[in-house]
């Protein structure tokens, strides 16, 4: 197996035990075990459990970060700008629900990089909420408190990542679409 997919390997299987476990009670060993190898061969690929929680969590926040500031610099109204926030969100959990478990558990135990996811994610809050001010504004958006509806919103996309795997036959584009209607458009007739 070439060293780039062993890799890729390693970071899925720990993502995953890192969402049945928790980060902090997985060890090598048992990524080694899950992987059938010895543990001192994991470090031909990585160089510590660390550098798998990082390279897990730091790829989608700036994942996130580059899709939110994509849709922000669009000539969108705020609602399709909004949309488009709930297909980002259906689109990343989607495909990598175990890391999206790390991105929203485990960011606290980044050492080295905490500064940075933290600065990534209040990067994207800050986005979020000028949409969402910029919807207020232009009478897109009820005038409401914009953090709580940022918090409303952003609460459901954060828990897809528990929800998603329960469905057999998911539709993104389906699902985005229903997302939005309740999250964007609310629930009354």
């Amino acid at each position: 197996m070439k060293q780039e997919n062993r890799r890729e390997e390693i970071i899925l299987t720990a993502a995953k035990l890192f969402k049945e476990k928790g980060y902090s009670a997985v060890t090598m060993r048992d990524l080694a075990t899950e992987l059938g190898i010895k543990a001192a061969s994991l470090y031909n690929h990585i160089s510590s459990k660390q550098d798998i929680l990082k390279s897990i969590i730091i790829s989608l926040a700036e994942d996130f970060t580059q899709g939110m500031s994509d849709i922000k610099s669009s000539n969108e109204s705020a609602i399709n700008k909004l949309k488009k926030i709930v297909v980002l969100h259906v689109q990343i959990t989607a495909q990598n629900t175990y890391g999206m478990a790390s991105l929203n558990n485990d960011w606290m135990h980044l050492e080295n990089q905490l500064d940075y996811y933290l600065q990534l994610r209040k990067s994207y809050e800050r986005d979020f909420l000028e949409i969402i001010k910029t919807g207020i504004k232009n009478n897109e958006i009820i005038d409401s408190n914009p953090e709580i509806v940022m918090f409303s919103i952003l609460s459901t996309l954060r828990s897809l990542y528990l929800w998603i795997p329960k469905k057999d036959e998911l539709n993104r584009e389906q699902l985005s679409i229903e997302l939005s209607e309740v999250l964007i458009n609310g629930i009354n007739k």
